[in-house]
């Protein structure tokens, strides 16, 4: 196999595909080396991966443009063009400008020093006087530097033991997320009691209805059914019971479903609290 300085002449000589992946790979550990380096400087949420990825296209454009005559090494000439790549990478993925960055740098200094000056809070005065400007000046700077301060939800934090380290995305709560699970079991739940109440004689049937899901008071059902207060009553209590009597195998699927109230809007049936309030006072489990 031809040494590297071979290769180089070669290559030179005749740009070839082949000898510039050659001299691509025994350079590549430039690239490892300076992403290592840069990376001890980065927040986590940067992945190193994306500095080498940047980083072997700076590696490519050095090979490209060497001069073999020149008599500094191509280690030399090579890092500050792979670490220029790298760093061109990070200001396009950062969409605050330098000037905002190092204006929320002097800031934080200055909260720092003042807080350690004075064992407190620094004030808005304070701050502004400690960085010689007046407040107008003091509130547009902190307009200006409001997007630095944004956190990437790739960043890790510690956990509560303080080993295994959690991106911040990992420990913010949706809530408007609905375990399937929970849906899967109201939905279950819904068509017990729906089957349940369809069962029922139809008169029984209209009594719970009226009573449970109009909200409608006895003696109002009373007048709509033309009969007395405690008559309605009578066939509540019947329908109860029966109602009961035919829930009672399936009291597990009841008691059991979770996020109800979430889940029932997931599912679109914005009554179903009702009817769950009402199958388990039917079952006197409520």
């Amino acid at each position: 196999m031809d040494s590297i300085e071979t290769v180089w002449r070669k290559f030179k000589k005749r740009s070839n595909k082949r000898l510039r992946d050659r001299l691509i790979l025994e350079y590549m550990p430039l690239v490892k080396y300076v992403a290592g380096r840069l990376a001890v400087g980065l927040p986590p949420s940067v992945q190193i991966d994306d500095l080498i990825g940047s980083g072997t296209m700076g590696l490519m454009t050095a090979v490209e443009r060497y001069d073999l005559g020149r008599d500094n090494k191509f280690s030399t000439f090579a890092i500050a063009r792979i670490r220029g790549a790298m760093l061109d990478e990070l200001r396009s993925m950062d969409w605050v400008p330098r000037s905002v960055r190092r204006k929320a740098r002097q800031l934080d200094s200055a909260y720092s020093r003042l807080e350690g000056l004075n064992g407190r809070a620094a004030t808005d005065e304070e701050v502004a006087k400690e960085m010689d400007i007046n407040m107008g000046d003091y509130f547009h700077l902190l307009e200006d530097v409001r997007g630095a301060t944004l956190l990437s939800l790739d960043e890790h934090c510690s956990s509560d033991d303080g080993n295994s380290p959690n991106k911040i995305h990992d420990t913010i709560q949706d809530t408007n997320h609905v375990d399937p699970i929970a849906i899967l079991e109201v939905q279950k739940m819904r068509n017990v009691v729906d089957c349940s109440l369809d069962d029922l004689p139809e008169r029984e049937r209209l009594v719970l209805i009226l009573y449970y899901y109009e909200e409608m008071t006895l003696k109002e059902i009373g007048s709509i059914l033309g009969v007395s207060e405690s008559r309605v009553s009578q066939i509540h209590t019947k329908a109860i019971g029966r109602l009961r009597a035919r829930l009672r195998p399936n009291q597990e699927v009841l008691v059991s479903a979770r996020d109800e109230n979430q889940a029932m809007a997931k599912i679109g049936n914005f009554r179903e609290d009702v009817k769950r309030e009402f199958a388990r006072e039917a079952l006197g489990i409520a």
